[in-house]
């Protein structure tokens, strides 16, 4: 069952945009699950070992704890105050 949000989203609404980022943040851990487990499996079929592999999964976590640290401790989900025009 999809998640459901009991009224109109909208960027501006705190809560919409900290449930945003971390349904964001869970595709990118399950992009990142998909893909470098594939990659490790069919690597294991290669009679070569693939040099870049660790790099490609390195750089990758660095990248997805990146993200997390972003969610967690830095974004900020106060109230944005509406714009004159």
């Amino acid at each position: 069952m999809p998640p459901r949000w009991p009224r109109k989203p909208d960027r501006k609404d705190p809560a919409y945009r900290k449930l945003d980022d971390r349904m964001n943040f869970a595709v990118h851990v399950a992009l990142f699950a998909a893909s470098n487990s594939g990659l490790w499996f069919f690597q294991n079929f290669n009679s070569a070992t693939w040099e870049w592999l660790p790099w490609v999964t390195a750089v990758w976590s660095v990248v997805l704890l990146g993200h997390l640290i972003y969610i967690w401790a830095i974004a900020n989900y106060s109230e944005i105050p509406p714009t004159s025009t």
